[in-house]
């Protein structure tokens, strides 16, 4: 049967949606509101924006700027509605929240090869089919999804702790150890940030003082510690602030705790120790362990730069703790999107564990494409890894799954520079070059993926 199922009508669905009609597939789009209504959601109009109008910053050295850039090329639905009902915001693309979700409706409910239901979906069609139902994924789905996965990889909470650049550490501070010398590398699995008593003192009243994001009512299980992820040590976690209130050396016999660690410039064991842990394969990017937390992002980076070695670090994600349905992709997918053991099902969007909107909608754009491809027999595409949407996808389906966390687009996840330059802004800039012109590239090779025609917006 020539039809493709998508499921979840937010950014993933409805990108997938257009893109596989527009390559010539029927598409049955399901949005179970606004007969079954989310805790955050408050309309039934496709592409509903629940948190910020902003969708990032439009400039080629920035990785949302990055990603923009590629979806144009790409020829996104959502991306052309972002861009009519854009409001003055500087160098980002922000929205008329009511407006643009009014645009991608009007543009999918008048095409003529998609038919939306307005039903909840309890179990997954047969054929292909695109998950997109997003961090809010309805009960009786999720009970599907696990049954289809498997219970133990799929998760409903994030537990995410900040990740930085590793060259923003400052290891004339910072040193390369594991407790007791026990890790797999000679220097060292850690990077070590070695706190005084002062400095820990200081950086707990700091901690337990600042600013936080308010949990809404379905959050409120993250207060009591909840299991999310897939490493053990997310069983019942706390947001390193609630943890700090516990007593003065409730950290330090904690997540930053210092035994089995000696800081080679004094010779003798911290008082307390800040650990980093490598998060891809590039060893570009490194995350402080334990450090979940719902501080607002300003306060992360003002509070946790006051860690010793820490003190210029570049945050390329901060950290958070909120409802968010999401799954083991290094486990279950590939990186066309696919199911490895169900290859005409596939996933899009959030529930990939890919944050930030532009994320959402490229990965719904890809998993339409592919989604056209397996109705017709055809190999699904990946994209090069020195684009943006190729390096996510990469690293949603090949991060380590015992530290898997949701990721947003960034420039930590490209492959280096050959000859990279000193500053970060020309960095940036030359990843951007070579990025589209690796995706231009490609498309030669794949001239039907020019064909897709946008509306008249």
């Amino acid at each position: 049967m020539n039809v493709i199922h998508v499921i979840g009508g937010g950014l993933a669905g409805s990108e997938a949606a257009w893109q596989a009609a527009e390559l010539g597939a029927e598409v049955i789009l399901y949005e179970m509101r606004p007969q079954t209504m989310t805790g955050a959601h408050r309309t039934d109009k496709l592409a509903e924006l629940i948190c910020s109008n902003s969708l990032g910053s439009r400039l080629l050295d920035r990785a949302s700027g990055l990603l923009k850039e590629e979806l144009r090329l790409l020829r996104s639905l959502l991306l052309e509605c972002a861009e009519a009902t854009a409001v003055p915001a500087g160098a980002a693309l922000a929205v008329d929240r009511d407006a643009f979700a009014e645009q991608v409706t009007r543009a999918l409910s008048q095409h003529p090869r998609i038919r939306i239901v307005r039903q909840e979906v309890t179990h997954i069609p047969e054929g292909v089919v695109i998950i997109a139902s997003g961090p809010l994924t309805s009960p009786a789905l999720s009970a599907e999804i696990q049954r289809l996965t498997g219970e133990d990889y799929l998760f409903f909470y994030d537990a995410i702790s900040p990740i930085v650049t590793a060259e923003s550490i400052n290891m004339d501070i910072a040193f390369k150890a594991s407790r007791y010398g026990r890790g797999s590398q000679d220097e060292g699995d850690y990077i070590n940030c070695p706190m005084t008593k002062a400095e820990y003192k200081a950086f707990v009243d700091a901690l337990i003082h600042a600013e936080r994001i308010p949990l809404r009512d379905f959050e409120k299980a993250i207060e009591h510690g909840v299991k999310a992820g897939a490493d053990k040590y997310f069983e019942g976690c706390l947001p390193i602030e609630v943890l700090a209130t516990r007593g003065e050396k409730a950290l330090a016999f904690g997540p930053l705790r210092p035994v089995g660690l000696i800081d080679p410039r004094t010779g003798k064991q911290p008082y307390a120790v800040v650990q980093l842990r490598q998060d891809n394969l590039l060893g570009t990017l490194y995350s402080l362990v334990g450090f979940q937390t719902n501080l607002t992002y300003p306060e992360q980076k003002r509070v946790f730069r006051m860690i010793p070695g820490l003190e210029r670090a570049e945050f390329v994600r901060y950290g958070q703790m909120h409802r968010n349905t999401y799954i083991a992709s290094p486990r279950l997918l590939l990186p066309t999107l696919q199911l490895r053991h169900h290859k005409t099902i596939l996933f899009a969007g959030q529930i990939t564990g890919v944050e930030g909107y532009m994320g959402n909608i490229a990965t719904g754009l890809l998993a339409g494409w592919n989604a056209v491809r397996i109705l017709r027999g055809e190999e699904p595409v990946t994209l090069p890894p020195t684009t943006m949407l190729g390096a996510l996808c990469r690293y949603i389906t090949e991060a380590r799954l015992e530290n898997f966390q949701p990721m947003k687009a960034n420039f930590g996840l490209l492959p280096e520079l050959s000859d990279p330059p000193r500053g970060k802004q020309e960095k940036h800039q030359r990843l951007a070059i070579r990025a589209l012109e690796d995706l231009n590239a490609w498309l030669r090779r794949h001239p039907e993926r020019q064909q897709v025609k946008l509306p008249s917006l």
